[in-house]
């Protein structure tokens, strides 16, 4: 056998996602797959993300003997259509594909050589991007924003995760509801958790795209998703995901000059209304040659940067301060793990000995119908005293995950009482942590345990706190909790009272 057959052989399973809203595509895309060379994947999992509709018909797939699997994710974008594929696949690897790409015959080895090897450490395996164009004349603007996905450090139009780090991270943010961010957000997350993302060598190659006249302008919707990442990641965020610097402080210039022009104008001030209008010409034209300089040059092309270019800058500013105004107004809940998500066992080490506690499950579905992130904050100091390994607790991450799952943040502390760590409860890090993880203001945070850490954790941090009392609670706590936060008979009840509070 040869050394790459026996790389072959050892290559980890992995499953196949493809999100798609129906575009033709698709088809392309599979019967590539069909036809690979290599270990073929244990499933091809295609997530109809189509709106919902009473005259919506099945999507029309080619038998091309794939194991494959049509899932319905209700059309709420790339990010949850992704979640609904990941959860549903049974593999150690879950490679992600957009429906508008196009894999070569030995995709599936180069896959395997890019997956075999890796250390527990990796949580993804990125592709190369291929963005062909004519070399006829220059391209034009959508061209080269397609070309700029070759320059993304971690796009999903190819890009394998591990299944773990998938369930640690809690998966793709769903308030993304674009193809835009979600990747790079994921990445910056696994990373900060401690995993690393491997570089691969296969290569896959995406069509330009071709838009109509306005379509950079409806790119500028991407604005409001840079605001959900700042929150959550810091004023750096570009950096950390390679990214230049961005345009959105001249476009808010350029703005503010052409309102103030006008504005001058109508208050009868004619030398100020000139130098702001010359403010925003100028501006304006700097934009329109730098988008006009690398095209084609062609007269509907000049025109078309030329509109644009004075268009882009109000909407883009728009859609920004739509976007902090979301984030402003997001909220979350986090949840005590032990008594309160789960049955406590002392020192729990085996995943067949999770049991959900009553009503858990209905909690959860009632604040995700809601589009309410929630997460969960844990005391875990068996890690510290030896009772259990950081693998056991994973394995029961992985568990719970499964039955009350997905959750957008887990925050554990692995450490003693004794260590004086900030962490654990009634410390307030595990909490505020958890609320920089979302992105989302601690105050507009409550927080549900069955003890009284869990409130004192909450009230310190600044979020807000609910006791579900269990039969461990001690009397003095429930009296704190009346005293500080709000006491509730069950976790359903928790939740309705927490989608009031937050």
């Amino acid at each position: 056998m040869s050394g790459r057959d026996d790389t072959l052989d050892r290559a980890p399973a992995y499953s196949v996602v493809i999100p798609t809203t129906g575009r033709g595509g698709l088809t392309t895309l599979l019967r590539g797959l069909a036809h690979g060379e290599g270990p073929p994947p244990r499933e091809v999992l295609v997530i109809d993300d189509r709106p919902p509709s009473p005259t919506r018909k099945p999507l029309a797939l080619p038998d091309l003997g794939l194991p494959l699997r049509v899932l319905d994710s209700g059309g709420r974008g790339p990010a949850a259509a992704r979640n609904v594929g990941w959860r549903a696949a049974d593999s150690e690897w879950v490679a992600f594909l957009d429906d508008d790409v196009l894999t070569a015959r030995e995709w599936p080895a180069r896959l395997a050589d890019d997956l075999t090897g890796l250390g527990d450490d990796v949580a993804a395996s990125v592709a190369r991007i291929d963005v062909p164009l004519p070399d006829t004349r220059r391209p034009t603007d959508d061209e080269r924003d397609t070309l700029a996905l070759t320059r993304s450090r971690w796009i999903t139009a190819d890009m394998a995760y591990r299944r773990e780090a998938l369930v640690e991270a809690g998966g793709f943010d769903e308030r993304f509801p674009r193809a835009y961010r979600e990747d790079a957000d994921l990445a910056l997350r696994v990373r900060r958790a401690g995993w690393r993302i491997s570089e691969g060598d296969r290569v896959t190659t995406h069509p330009p795209k071709s838009g109509g006249f306005f379509a950079s302008v409806r790119r500028q919707r991407g604005n409001a998703d840079n605001a959900l990442m700042r929150a959550k990641h810091g004023g750096h965020w570009r950096h950390e995901a390679g990214e230049g610097p961005g345009r959105l402080g001249r476009h808010a210039l350029a703005s503010a000059a052409g309102v103030g022009a006008l504005a001058l104008a109508a208050a009868r001030a004619p030398r100020a209304a000139a130098l702001a209008a010359g403010v925003w010409a100028g501006l304006t034209a700097e934009f329109a040659v730098s988008r006009i300089a690398p095209g084609p040059r062609t007269p509907r092309e000049v025109a078309r940067m030329a509109v644009t270019s004075a268009v882009i800058p109000p909407v883009a500013c728009a859609h920004r301060l739509a976007g902090e105004w979301r984030v402003r107004r997001g909220r979350a809940v986090l949840f005590d793990r032990d008594d309160t998500l789960i049955e406590d066992v002392p020192y729990l080490a085996d995943p067949e000995k999770v049991r959900p506690m009553a009503g858990a499950a209905d909690a959860l579905a009632l604040l995700r119908a809601e589009g309410v992130p929630v997460g969960v904050v844990s005391n875990q100091s068996g890690v510290a005293r030896g009772h259990i390994t950081a693998e056991q607790l994973r394995a029961v991450t992985r568990r719970v995950d499964e039955l009350l799952g997905p959750f957008q943040t887990w925050q554990h502390c692995p450490h003693g009482p004794d260590e004086g760590c900030p962490c654990r409860k009634p410390r307030p890090a595990m909490v505020l942590r958890a609320a920089a993880d979302l992105g989302v203001d601690v105050r507009r945070c409550v927080v549900v345990g069955d003890i009284g850490a869990d409130v004192e954790a909450a009230v310190t941090a600044g979020a807000r706190a609910i006791l579900v009392p269990t039969g461990r609670t001690l009397p003095d706590e429930i009296e704190l909790a009346r005293r500080h936060a709000i006491v509730a008979p069950d976790l359903p009840t928790a939740a309705r009272i927490a989608l009031e509070l937050a």
